[in-house]
């Protein structure tokens, strides 16, 4: 992996929520749980890569800072970019292969 890339992106994780709608049921929201920067590294090669772009999707691996909270970051949350106001479907999240970075691969198009 690079490591001398800047972190210029501003992302941030959400987790989903449920809250009573009034009615009887529940209301799925979203809350920010994490905030940092980040650099997108663009993803290219693969046969899944390829297809996802051709129905419109774009799929990045991102790099941010290791912490308790960015290692607390799971498929089920999701991303966005702040500056952009994208929002990514979490696919992966890599926390171990190295202690001072979390990798995650995050796909934008997808139903999040």
């Amino acid at each position: 992996m690079r490591q001398g890339g800047k972190l210029i992106e501003s992302v941030a994780f959400d987790a989903p929520t449920e809250a009573p709608d009034g009615y009887g049921g529940v209301e799925i929201g979203w809350s920010e749980v994490y905030a940092c920067r980040g650099e997108f590294i663009y993803s290219r090669g693969s046969e899944a890569v390829d297809a996802a772009r051709l129905q419109g999707r774009s799929i990045y691996k991102i790099r941010i800072r290791s912490s308790a909270d960015a290692r607390a970051i799971t498929s089920a949350h999701r991303m966005r970019d702040v500056r952009r106001s994208v929002e990514y479907q979490v696919r992966e999240v890599d926390p171990i292969t190295d202690r001072a970075w979390v990798y995650i691969v995050a796909e934008s198009g997808a139903a999040v």
